[in-house]
C-alpha cells in the first residue's frame, strides 16, 4: 500500500538524513525541480549514498531531458525501486528507456515506472502510458498540467484531467496517485484532510507531498477509518457463512450485499494487511 510520497530534493542531505524517518510509505529523491542546474550532476552522483541513508522505499525523480538517461542509470545503481518520471507525453519514451536500463538491472529486478502526465498531449495518452513497460502507476503533476494549458491550478481546472489520468490508471490495472487540490500549501491541514478523503472515495491509492507535516494526513486519508475496517470484516464473514449454505446474495443490518459489495469489502481488508 502506498498512501503517502515524500518529495525531498537531492542536493539536501540534511533533509534526505531525517526522509525515512517521517512515515512515508515511499520516500521520492527529486533531480528535477527541486534541484538547481547547477547542482543535478552532484545530486545525482550521491543518489547511492542518499538511497542507503533513506532505507525503506525509494523513487528517484528524474529529469526528462538529456540527462535522463544518466539520471535512471543512477537509480537502478543506486538500488531505487521506482523512477518518476516528469511529462510523459507518450508510451514510446517508456520502451526506450526500459530497453536501455534492461542491460544493468540481470542482478535486480527491474525499476519500475511512474509516468507523470503534465500537458494535454500526455493527457490524451494516458491509457496508452498506463498500459507500458514498468508501470506500477500514474501521477498528475498539476502545476505543469495547468501551465501547459495556460491555465490555474485550481481543483476546478484539474479535476477532469486529474479524473482522466485516473481512470486511465484504474483500467490498466495499476495505482493511481493524486487529490483534487495542490499539497503545495501544506499548512491547510483540513483542506488537505478533506481533499485526501475525498480522492479516496473516488478510488485514489495515495498522494505525492513537499512537506513531511503533509505525510500523517495522507497515511490516514488513504487509509480505511476503524469504521470501514469493521464493516468490511463483518461482511466478509457473513459472505463466507452464507457460500456454505449455498447463499450467493443476502442482507446484512437492512442492506443487499451481493458480489461487488463483498469485493470491496475485501479490498477494504487487503489494504489493512499490506
Amino acid at each position: 500500500m502506498i498512501r503517502s510520497l515524500l518529495y525531498v530534493p537531492g542536493n539536501m542531505p540534511r533533509f534526505l538524513e531525517k526522509a525515512g524517518q517521517r512515515g512515508a510509505d515511499v520516500v521520492i529523491i527529486d533531480l528535477e525541480d527541486a534541484v538547481p542546474d547547477a547542482a543535478k550532476t552532484a545530486a545525482r552522483d550521491a543518489l547511492s549514498q542518499s538511497v542507503a541513508m533513506i532505507g525503506g522505499r525509494v523513487f528517484v525523480r528524474v529529469n526528462m531531458n538529456e540527462r535522463l538517461a544518466d539520471d535512471a542509470v543512477a537509480a537502478v545503481r543506486a538500488g531505487a525501486e521506482a523512477l518518476y518520471l516528469p511529462k510523459v507525453s507518450n508510451v514510446d519514451t517508456l520502451h526506450r528507456l526500459a530497453d536501455h536500463l534492461a542491460p544493468l538491472e540481470r542482478d535486480r529486478a527491474p525499476i519500475a515506472f511512474v509516468p507523470l502526465i503534465e500537458d494535454p498531449e500526455g493527457l490524451f495518452e494516458a491509457r496508452s502510458i498506463a498500459k507500458g513497460p514498468r508501470v506500477l502507476g500514474l501521477a498528475a503533476g498539476g502545476e505543469d498540467l495547468a501551465t501547459s494549458m495556460g491555465a490555474m491550478p485550481t481543483a476546478e481546472v484539474l479535476r477532469l484531467p486529474k479524473l482522466m489520468i485516473h481512470y486511465a490508471a484504474k483500467a490498466a490495472g495499476v495505482l493511481s496517485f493524486g487529490m483534487f487540490r495542490s499539497t503545495v500549501d501544506y499548512s491547510d491541514i483540513d483542506g488537505l484532510r478533506n481533499a485526501a478523503r475525498e480522492a479516496r472515495s473516488f478510488g485514489f491509492d495515495g498522494a505525492s507531498c513537499i512537506h513531511p507535516s503533509v505525510v500523517p494526513i495522507l497515511n490516514e486519508g488513504f487509509a480505511p477509518t476503524e469504521d470501514e475496517i469493521t464493516w468490511a470484516r463483518r461482511v466478509v464473514d457473513a459472505a463466507r457463512a452464507e457460500a456454505a449454505a449455498g447463499r450467493g446474495a443476502f442482507t446484512l443490518d437492512g442492506k443487499f450485499i451481493d458480489a461487488p459489495i463483498v469485493t470491496r469489502a475485501e479490498r477494504v481488508l487487503g489494504k489493512v494487511q499490506s
